[in-house]
């Protein structure tokens, strides 16, 4: 191979494992233009036409439009600007594909139905300003508009109807923001599940009401009412009588909670001077739930997976654990 050697289609067709059709049409756009023509006219091609027809080769297998192709070879447009242009694009794709991927996972372990589906894909195609503006109306419809009380009005104590302190509301709703969950650019598939889970529950207005209720006693420092009516003695021995409960694995749910559930039940019962009944643990796993709703812990666990922070264990998930185990054995 030299410089004065000439080829036929079928003989570039070979060095380069192009076919002779595609040859023929970068021939006749005029990107691989014949060096001359045989006396019968059938075209020949030098080594540049070689060397440049690798190259055309080469630009589009990485996917390079013809037009920038042409102008390349032409020395017309910096190869360094096309190439950079094009990996821009193509990481583009590839956090589409990436997040298209997780969307398909997240669907198929929900056993999502095709309305669902659309819903799932819907939320995951939202815009940075969108999913911020999604948080920022749950918000405003959970404490209010920035700057205003609670919704309802407040009685003299300073404690609206939700049971929750008017002045904690504004470091609630601050708490909240500082918070606000930001799926990144190229999210895992735990990710895109827990935004999606997110945006349904600050959609759901019994968590709003939740949220309400619960989290400016946290955000105010306020030591929750149960803690503060049943004393420090019984509200120690219920966190140690939990902690082992947890720590040796008994599942709220199971029959194996039911025993410590008992005995704290009548503990409650006789310093609050109640009957053991059903109606007294419905209204103490209420009032648990009051303290620290697991729903609102939810929030936390599923904000911090999509921000990618380190999921820690909750503030108090005595309440969460005893909240559940009361709703289960009251309907066993």
């Amino acid at each position: 191979m030299d410089a004065t050697t000439l080829y036929s289609i079928g003989e570039l067709s070979r060095c380069t494992g192009l076919s002779v059709r595609t040859i023929r049409f970068y021939s006749d756009s005029g990107i691989v233009a014949p060096t001359t023509r045989s006396p019968a006219g059938y075209r020949r091609y030098d080594l540049d036409a070689l060397l440049r027809l690798e190259l055309v080769r080469t630009l589009r297998e990485l996917g390079i439009d013809l037009p920038a192709i042409r102008r390349i070879a032409d020395r017309e447009l910096p190869m360094a600007e096309v190439a950079a242009a094009h990996a821009d694009a193509i990481d583009v794709q590839i956090r589409e594909l990436q997040l298209r991927r997780s969307v398909l996972r997240v669907v198929a372990g929900r056993g999502s139905d095709p309305e669902e589906t659309r819903l799932v894909h819907k939320l995951t195609q939202l815009s940075a300003d969108e999913r911020r503006r999604l948080i920022d109306d749950f918000i405003a419809g959970t404490f209010g508009p920035a700057g205003d009380s609670p919704a309802g009005d407040a009685p003299a104590d300073g404690v609206p109807a939700g049971g929750a302190p008017a002045e904690a509301a504004p470091a609630a709703a601050a708490m909240v923001r500082a918070a606000t969950p930001d799926l990144p650019e190229e999210p895992t598939t735990e990710q895109v599940a827990s935004w999606v889970e997110l945006a349904e529950l600050v959609g759901d207005e019994d968590f709003r009401a939740r949220m309400r209720r619960t989290l400016p006693h946290q955000a105010g420092g306020r030591t929750p009412d149960i803690e503060r009516e049943a004393g420090e003695e019984l509200t120690a021995f219920t966190r140690q009588k939990v902690a082992e409960a947890t720590e040796a694995g008994v599942d709220p749910h199971g029959d194996g909670a039911a025993p410590v559930i008992d005995e704290l039940v009548r503990r409650y019962a006789d310093a609050f001077a109640r009957t053991p009944d059903a109606e007294f643990r419905d209204w103490l796993a209420q009032r648990f739930e009051e303290a620290h709703d697991p729903r609102v812990d939810r929030y936390w666990r599923l904000v911090w997976i999509v921000n990618g922070w380190q999921v820690v264990p909750g503030l108090t998930p005595v309440y969460s654990w005893l909240a559940r185990a009361l709703r289960h054995q009251d309907g066993a």
